[in-house]
Order: C-alpha cells, then sequence, then structure tokens
C-alpha cells in the first residue's frame, strides 16, 4: 500500500502533466522570474521589481505551519500557492495565495494548485474555513475559486492601487462542511 504522505510532497496531476512539491530555496530564482511578469502581478498586490533577496527573506521567514508549493512543469517552477494559516481563535482559518506564470495560464495548472492546496487544508491540517481576495475584473481567478466552492462574501472598495487606479476585490470563502 502506498503512503498517502506521499502526495503531499510530490503529486502529478494527469491533466496537465504538472508536478505539485513544496517551495525549495533553489526555487526562488524563478519564482521572483514569474512573480514580476507583468500578468501575474496585475493579479497580485505585489509592487514591480521585487529582487530575489526580497522572495528569499519571504519565504524564510513563512511561519511554521504555513504551506508553500510550486506547480513544476518540464523541471521549472511555473506557479506556486501558499496557504497561512491564522493562530488563537482563529487557528481553524487560513488564507491563500496563488498565481501562475503568464505564458502557461489555462493550462490547468491554477487547478493543480488549488487541489493540493484544498486537500492539505481538509485532510491535513482541519482547516474549516479557507479564504482569500481576488480582484473583481479577474474573472478566470474567480471562476477557478467558485469550481473548488469558495463564494463571494463581500466587495472590498478600493481595495488596492494598480496602474495608476484603485480597484475593487472580493472577499471569498470556502467553508468545509
Amino acid at each position: 500500500m502506498k503512503n498517502p504522505e506521499e502526495n503531499l510532497l510530490d503529486r502529478q496531476p494527469a491533466a496537465c502533466g504538472v508536478t505539485i512539491r513544496a517551495m525549495r530555496a533553489s526555487d526562488i530564482e524563478a519564482v521572483t522570474a514569474f512573480i514580476n511578469l507583468p500578468g501575474f502581478r496585475h493579479g497580485t498586490l505585489r509592487l514591480p521589481f521585487q529582487t530575489v533577496e526580497e522572495t528569499r527573506q519571504r519565504f524564510e521567514s513563512m511561519p511554521r505551519g504555513n504551506v508553500s508549493v510550486v506547480a513544476e512543469l518540464d523541471g521549472k517552477p511555473v506557479g506556486d500557492a501558499h496557504l497561512m494559516r491564522y493562530q488563537g481563535r482563529r487557528g481553524h482559518v487560513a488564507s491563500i495565495g496563488m498565481g501562475v506564470r503568464d505564458d502557461f495560464t489555462g493550462r490547468g495548472i491554477g487547478s493543480a494548485l488549488m487541489e493540493a492546496i484544498v486537500d492539505t487544508a481538509d485532510n491535513w491540517l482541519n482547516i474549516k474555513r479557507l479564504e482569500l481576495t481576488v480582484y473583481t475584473d479577474n474573472a478566470a481567478a474567480i471562476a477557478l475559486y467558485e469550481k473548488f466552492g469558495f463564494e463571494k462574501e463581500g466587495l472590498l472598495k478600493a481595495f488596492g492601487f494598480r496602474a495608476g487606479e484603485y480597484v475593487d476585490a472580493y472577499t471569498m470563502a470556502r467553508i468545509k462542511s
């Protein structure tokens, strides 16, 4: 019988041929390159020109109990996702953030990342509530999140400043029954 924990370390969804695995320090440069791409950055709160050192510092200071994964295709990271757990009376809650390299969108990589994060939250961390924010104009991301059971809970007006204007975002959540 196969050890079920092996799936958390290295899983390859058949749909897109991508491997989802834990992020490693050796991924920092590749991840920095794709998070600086205009399409990736457009859907996030990141500023342009993030340095390798900034990415490394964020990776190294990730609190224990949080999860960072990359989607790897042909030996190269092409997307990442993070699950950040809350503490205390919100210990049953985690927020997620994710993205896919500009030239790899629409290939099922986002779905593979979400599958891994949701499975980890549900079956390994006993997270009751997963939450996220997403810009209201990011239709592809909203559709992906809805596919995984997330629902819009509210509208955050002037949530972020992007490309010279304020943009709204939805707060979305998925409650495990």
